[in-house]
């Protein structure tokens, strides 16, 4: 059922924004709540909404009608794109503390190659080890990225490795153990939801002997997978299979940077966040580096972060003639 908003608001990003006149696809009719009257929406059908449903405020059922046309079509402004993608990697940020805490034990993030899905990962669990490095203790380092190819054995003494509280294993573009039955059944004992997780290897090994490594040990730490596969999306039946029985153990965070435009703006606020700085170029080559990479976006070999800083290299080394040398080496030949 569509209805048509007559005198309604809802806050977004902290600012209450009038609704009225607006179609939304209804979810449920009027009801009273603590702070008020409101009708429950399905936020996910207009943009700028939250991907959720959502109540919005009024203060009686006559301030909103049924209706046949269609929901209401709006475009995101690129100031609340900005601030959407600020927020989502916020909450990156703040869940990667919850897994240092270890109230949370694993989550998954998803989303396109370079745009900062390891950085803002790695930036907190830095700021935590820097308080050891400057009491000089000589406790080994409480969270590793472990990045390529990894054999089932490999990952049981990696988690062995890590397995008390408050440590962090992060699989950076590691697919292999999600791909693999074995690895599979390792991670699902140790993102188990029970108190303990109690991890066992019940066949002979000579690594497990020579590297003093037990047949079953307790596993307190967490777990943190970046990739850049959409899980929604993936068509392998078994693939998805897979996938689904770690997505059910973890929390998932998509971090929805879809579109060339969402990727550009994205570039725009970590070059304004001040990611060039330690280029010590001129602001107005700063400028003309993201320039370049936004009338050129098309003709890129790809369109992320990792390409801004490409590019901005070649301007620090090549200050006469960077765009020549970028030219040639970030863009696709036709």
């Amino acid at each position: 059922m569509q209805i048509r908003i007559k005198s309604g608001s809802y806050k977004i990003r902290g600012k209450e924004v009038e609704l009225s006149g607006m179609v939304f696809p209804m979810v449920e009719q009027f009801k009273v709540g603590a702070q008020g009257g409101y009708v429950t929406v399905d936020g996910r059908a207009i943009a700028g909404f939250p991907d959720r449903n959502i109540k919005i405020k009024v203060d009686s059922i006559d301030d909103y009608e049924v209706t046949k046309a269609k929901t209401t079509k709006r475009e995101e402004t690129d100031e609340e794109t900005v601030e959407r993608l600020r927020e989502r990697f916020s909450i990156l940020e703040d869940m990667t503390k919850a897994c240092k805490k270890g109230t949370v034990r694993a989550m998954i993030v998803t989303g396109p190659p370079g745009v900062g899905k390891s950085f803002g990962v790695e930036k907190v669990l830095n700021k935590h080890e820097l308080v050891h490095e400057i009491a000089n203790d000589d406790r080994p380092r409480k969270f590793e990225f472990v990045k390529g190819a990894m054999s089932a054995i490999g990952l049981y003494c990696k988690l062995f490795n890590f397995a008390d509280k408050d440590n962090v294993l992060v699989f950076d573009d590691c697919d292999s153990v999600l791909q693999d039955d074995l690895s599979l059944n390792i991670l699902k004992a140790a993102l188990d939801s029970k108190k303990s997780r109690r991890i066992c290897w019940n066949t002979d090994s000579f690594k497990l002997r020579n590297e003093g490594v037990p047949d079953h040990f307790e596993f307190k730490g967490s777990a943190i997978f970046i990739t850049n596969i959409k899980f929604d999306n993936v068509k392998s039946k078994k693939l998805r299979d897979h996938l689904l029985a770690i997505e059910s153990r973890c929390h998932y965070i998509d971090l929805t940077i879809d579109t060339e435009r969402e990727k550009m703006l994205r570039i725009q606020q970590i070059v304004g966040d001040g990611m060039l700085n330690e280029h010590e170029l001129a602001p107005e080559v700063h400028e003309e580096v993201v320039d370049f990479i936004d009338i050129n976006k098309k003709g890129l070999r790809e369109l992320s972060l990792r390409t801004v800083l490409k590019v901005a290299d070649l301007a620090k080394a090549f200050p006469n003639n960077w765009q020549a040398m970028a030219e040639n080496t970030v863009l696709r030949r036709s």
